[in-house]
């Protein structure tokens, strides 16, 4: 077993925009922790958590990373995550795994977007969160208007633990001290906000303060560490991670006061009953009961393979010891297990309850799965967060056509490790698509296709996966004969379409309208084959049809001649005879629009989504002189979207994409699909 206990733990997970330096803040830790001999910087390409390759080439964290060491009796697990929009699925999926997630704000350019898209993440998922103000070192800023920018955004909860002092130099406590001297208002009054900001969440320890009498020491901590759980109160510290101010505070915050695993709000699991109904599950974080874990994040290492990282709930899991995956009656074996510290791994006997290590080599495991040491715990998982759906994609092809295994092996690889990034064969427009958040996002995954699997390949703009359908009743009529000499091929075939009720996603209906034997029902399947294939191929453009009800009327047959095939092609031309009387149209995919940018740029935003067939749904008003728009909008106006919002915004927006509907296309738009379409005849 590790010299720690679970009591011991603080699992800490680093959320911010990118630049705010949660990379160097680790660095940092990590010297002070003695675990590292000097802190690297991300410039010059030497920090712990930053070691791919892609990540040297631009400067930015693009996946998370863990590092761990011991301060104060203490073991502490620290997440970095990246800040950039296109990478944010990276930092999501790390919330699972801690007690506690540390904002960092760039005191140079206060809350930015993925500072709110970070708070709004760890509120949902009920994890207790504080802010560091880093870069206070930097000149012309103003520390003051920060902490206002702050409570404005997230609330008047957020308030101060620490303040900057000798010209931001170094911090002055302002929990524990009554007194001192700071660069902005006064210690005192910070203690006082503080302090009556904790006791309300105990009402004993809040009548004996209001009645003048002093909070112990260790009442104020157990009750700030309530506070904190309940979202009742925002610590909010102050660091330069270039100069080190404030970093020994920040350390001494982490081991301190947040909470161990046996205090943090619990995770949302949950059991489905015989009836398909989800439970909540309760866990205890009790290394003696038997273990559960949960699957958080996948890597690959060119050393050992495969790396699973999970986190301990409840129990202990021991190497070269057996575990179930999810529902599985089959053990795996748990060979190996590792504390990571960025790219290093240190094999480890045991993993009790609270920690997060890794197994390698289990290539069955996936990101969200659940291990466990008993049977009694089959059923239970993990609700995972909440990731922003790709939308992005390129058509991509191997440059090299002996490369279709090997891209195929690397694509799967990638998917694993990334959250957010997502390949599908498209069957309407014959494109391998790979999805990401962004331009930048697939940008790296075409370095790492290239860098890391020896990859090339050709890429070309994601093609609308449009749907046909009918507006109308139609009859059509199809006669198919075919004499070569010897038995023959006769069918004859009469059916009616007719659009379905309610929307077009509701599919395809067969129904056998005849009466009198004038088809016999031995052949009603063939007819059935043939319209289906035109269902998958489209009638007029070349895309999958539904929302269409097939009536088949009347035909005719030869008792010698009519076969299977022959009325598999009467009925696939009769349904396409009737397609095209029955005003045929075709379906476009919208999507809904949710984009955050500074209010000035409001005008240019909504002006430019009715430029591209959108409508705008809504906006709103956000703190700190922001504004949300909703809208909704042809996919196809917006492909490139992530480019487009850039350039109006300098880069300040930042927006979220999710399918929500199918309409009509407008005629002119119809046109020029139908008219590019090349079929190509088969032979019947």
């Amino acid at each position: 077993m590790p010299a720690y206990t679970t009591a011991d733990i603080r699992n800490v997970t680093f959320l911010g925009h990118g630049g705010s330096g949660k990379t160097t803040l680790v660095e940092h830790l990590l010297e002070l922790a003695g675990v590292i001999q000097k802190a690297g910087s991300v410039e010059s390409k030497n920090t712990v958590t930053d070691y791919e390759e892609e990540e040297h080439h631009h400067g930015h964290s693009l996946s998370s990373a863990l590092v761990h060491f011991d301060h104060q009796g203490k073991h502490v697990n620290l997440i970095d995550t990246p800040g950039m929009p296109d990478f944010i699925g990276q930092a999501v999926i790390t919330l699972p795994a801690v007690e506690a997630a540390a904002i960092v704000v760039d005191a140079t350019k206060g809350v930015q977007t993925i500072t709110r898209r970070m708070m709004l993440q760890t509120q949902r998922r009920k994890l207790p969160n504080f802010i560091v103000i880093n870069k206070i070192d930097h000149a012309e800023i103003d520390l003051e208007g920060i902490i206002e920018n702050i409570q404005n955004s997230f609330g008047a909860q957020c308030l101060p633990i620490n303040l900057p002092a000798n010209g931001a130099t170094e911090v002055v406590d302002v929990f524990d001290h009554e007194s001192g001297e700071a660069d902005f208002s006064s210690v005192a009054e910070a203690h006082t906000a503080i302090v009556d900001q904790v006791v309300e969440v105990d009402d004993a320890i809040m009548e004996k303060y209001l009645g003048g009498e002093k909070p112990s020491h260790d009442d104020l901590h157990r009750v700030f560490e309530k506070a904190l759980r309940e979202a009742h109160l925002t610590p909010i510290l102050f660091t330069s991670a270039r100069t080190g101010a404030g970093v020994k505070q920040l350390l001494d915050f982490i081991v301190n006061l947040c909470p161990n695993p046996l205090e943090g709000n619990p995770r949302p699991f949950y059991t489905v009953d015989a009836e398909g109904n989800e439970q909540d599950f309760t866990y205890t974080p009790d290394p003696a009961k038997p273990a559960i874990a949960h699957v958080f994040k996948v890597t690959s290492d060119p050393f050992v393979g495969k790396l699973s990282c999970f986190r301990v709930h409840q129990g202990t899991i021991a190497h070269n010891s057996q575990a179930f995956q999810n529902d599985s009656k089959k053990a795996i074996r748990i060979g190996h297990i590792f504390k990571l510290q960025g790219k290093e791994h240190k094999e480890i006997d045991n993993a009790i309850a609270g920690d997060i290590c890794a197994v390698a080599k289990l290539e069955d495991l996936h990101r969200d799965d659940t291990l466990h040491t008993d049977h009694a715990h089959d059923g239970v998982h993990l609700r995972p967060p909440a990731l922003p759906k790709p939308m992005y994609g390129l058509g991509i092809t191997p440059k090299s056509r002996g490369d279709e295994t090997k891209l195929g092996s690397a694509l799967t690889k990638l998917q694993a490790e990334d959250p957010t990034f997502h390949v599908e064969r498209i069957a309407a427009t014959k494109q391998t698509v790979a999805k990401g958040i962004g331009e930048l996002h697939l940008r790296i995954i075409l370095e790492k296709l290239k860098n890391h699997f020896g990859v090339d390949v050709e890429t070309e703009p994601q093609k609308v996966a449009y749907k046909e359908t009918i507006s109308a009743k139609a009859e059509g009529h199809h006669r198919h004969k075919k004499q070569t000499g010897g038995a023959g091929q006769f069918g004859e075939v009469y059916l009616r379409v007719e659009p379905l009720e309610n929307d077009h996603e509701v599919g395809f209906e067969f129904v056998d309208d005849t009466f009198g034997g004038s088809v016999p029902k031995q052949f009603m399947p063939a007819i059935e084959k043939g319209v289906k294939q035109v269902l998958q191929h489209g009638a007029i453009a070349g895309y999958p049809m539904n929302g269409i009800r097939v009536s088949v009327t009347d035909g005719k047959y030869h008792p010698v001649d009519s076969k299977e095939v022959a009325f598999i092609t009467a009925g696939k031309r009769a349904f396409i005879d009737a397609v095209q009387k029955a005003k045929p149209v075709l379906m476009e995919p919208f999507v809904e629009l949710e984009i955050t940018a500074p209010q000035q740029y409001m005008g240019d935003l909504t002006g430019d989504i009715a430029g591209k067939r959108g409508r705008v749904q809504g906006t709103d008003m956000l703190p700190g002189d922001m504004c949300m728009i909703s809208a909704v909008a042809p996919l196809s106006e917006v492909l490139t979207y992530a480019t487009q919002l850039k350039s109006i915004t300098g880069g300040a927006g930042a927006f979220t994409m999710d399918y929500s509907h199918d309409e009509r296309t407008p005629p002119n738009v119809q046109q020029e699909v139908v008219a590019s379409f090349k079929p190509h005849d088969e032979e019947d």
